[in-house]
């Protein structure tokens, strides 16, 4: 089964490390960006350059910074595939954002077929 790993990046989660303990985070993104089970990924771009789309009457509306308003911004994300929901948590856990205030949501990838 696929599953989507969206990661949510809590603000300044880097502010203050060090170079050597922000190159130690990043090796750690592409562990997991190298485990055999993730097949694809992405880090996005950060959330100041942003925009959000929305159309309402036939115009379309268009607003700086991202749709959600919550305490994390949405970073990235990990598609994989994994036997069940416990192989897919145990690769959520090694985020480094889940441990840095913010969390990753693991989600079923829901493929429709005609």
């Amino acid at each position: 089964m696929q599953y989507a790993l969206i990661i949510h990046e809590a603000p300044h989660a880097y502010d203050g490390l060090s170079d050597d303990e922000q190159k130690a985070i990043t090796a750690e993104y592409l562990a997991i960006r190298d485990d055999r089970r993730v097949v694809g990924g992405a880090r996005l771009g950060p959330v100041d350059v942003t925009s959000t789309v929305r159309v309402a009457g036939g115009e379309t509306l268009v607003t700086d910074g991202p749709f959600a308003d919550a305490k994390e911004a949405f970073g990235g994300y990990y598609m994989l595939e994994a036997d069940d929901l416990d192989a897919a948590i145990e690769i959520a856990s090694r985020v480094p954002a889940a441990r840095m205030g913010g969390a990753v949501e693991v989600r079923p990838v829901v493929t429709y077929r005609p």
